[in-house]
């Protein structure tokens, strides 16, 4: 039986990052995980790319039913944080929007940076190896794996949520969680495409692969970004980030032409030139067969000059109070994140140990702390990884 300070189950974002942490405070540190490689996540995200972080990340970033949570973690290591780590590394980056930070290069420079920061602290790394039963014995952890048995005195829990399952996700953590007492906040998908109805779908269609800036809301939020029509129903920024506040049932609102008022422009161009076709007119503003589709649905007269100002509100209110009601979402198949997960409340927000059972340590997205599209949720691992690994 190997015996070690920490053992860290997940070689993701959160769990390498803990690691690394534990391992510079002289611990010994083993780091477990059932993939072939380290960060397959790290790797792919992005595009390859890596949104590593965002520079404007803070607690109004995440959802979470103890939205406080996160405050200490946050700015106790920060974006700047990370950002001089990874220039320190010599890893070249940019920001692409809205503070969205990105590698230059490949998003395997991340994921080497962190194995280079777990070897030079001294971490065994171990893939392959699955965890099979913990128990707690004494003031530890004993655990049996696939290819023997270790004990630790601090178990770190970094094995993120549900999404993506073709990359390994599992419920794991969830199930450990409970095995020790914890509350689950009740997860979903998100950070994922909306589907809709068959009827609304194959009437949509033809819009496959047209994007348009819109503004989505859903109650009382709502993001300006982008939004893509695809075969199943709706994607782009814009959609991923709403469906974390969406709910079955509930409307969600679109505004296609955000700052446009589409009917006071349409009224000049009918006097300017009433000859021109609607679907023409409308092309100056959307793309050509989002212009096109909507001149057909609303059935306005073809030309400009026969469309009275009724039929002109009829389509401004198509564009920019479109209402509907998702069918549901893709799920975890394509979801980023999984909304839920470990109730933050069991948890100290300062080191993530678990309040009634010293010594075991939840980190990432197996918690219930979930960040809006465009880093933040990289920025969480970093965060949460970095405080357990001061304190385990």
């Amino acid at each position: 039986m190997e015996q070690f300070d920490v053992v860290v189950i997940g070689a993701g974002a959160a769990g390498m990052m803990c690691a690394a942490e534990a391992g510079k405070r002289g611990r010994s540190v083993l780091i477990l995980d059932h993939a072939a490689k380290p960060g397959e996540k790290i790797r792919i995200s992005g595009g390859g790319r890596c949104n590593f972080t965002n520079l404007h990340a803070s607690p109004a970033n995440y959802i979470s039913q103890n939205p406080g949570f996160c405050i200490s973690a946050l700015r106790r290591y920060t974006q700047a944080d990370f950002t001089a780590l990874v220039e320190r590394y010599g890893i070249a980056y940019h920001e692409k929007t809205l503070g969205q930070l990105f590698c230059d290069g490949s998003s395997r420079q991340i994921v080497d940076l962190l194995l280079d920061e777990m070897k030079q602290a001294g971490v065994a790394l171990r893939l392959r190896t699955s965890v099979t039963q913990v128990e707690r014995r004494g003031d530890g952890f004993f655990l049996t794996l696939t290819d023997g048995t270790a004990q630790c005195r601090s178990l770190v829990v970094a094995t993120g949520g549900k999404s993506i399952p073709k990359m390994g996700a599992t419920s794991f953590g969830y199930d450990l969680a409970r095995q020790f007492g914890l509350n689950v906040v009740e997860t979903r998908p998100a950070l994922v495409p909306l589907t809709l109805e068959p009827t609304m779908l194959e009437r949509l269609a033809p819009l496959a692969g047209v994007s348009v800036e819109a503004v989505v809301a859903c109650g009382k939020t709502k993001f300006a970004e982008a939004m893509l029509f695809t075969h199943r129903g709706l994607s782009g920024p814009a959609i991923l980030q709403i469906s974390s506040y969406w709910r079955e049932g509930a409307e969600i609102a679109v505004s296609m032409l955000p700052g446009v008022n589409l009917f006071e422009e349409l009224r000049a161009a009918r006097a300017a030139n009433g000859r021109q076709a609607l679907q023409t007119a409308l092309s100056a503003f959307l793309p050509k067969r989002l212009a096109q589709l909507i001149a057909e649905t609303q059935r306005g007269p073809a030309n400009l000059a026969d469309c009275s100002d009724k039929v002109l509100r009829r389509i401004d209110e198509a564009v920019n109070h479109w209402r509907f009601k998702p069918a549901g979402s893709e799920g975890y198949r394509t979801a980023e994140v999984t909304l839920g997960g470990v109730d933050t409340r069991e948890l100290d927000s300062r080191t993530m140990e678990a309040k009634s059972v010293p010594g075991l340590y939840l980190i990432g997205e197996v918690v219930d702390v979930t960040g809006w599209l465009g880093g933040y949720n990289f920025q969480w691992a970093w965060s949460s990884g970095w405080c357990a690994g001061q304190a385990a």
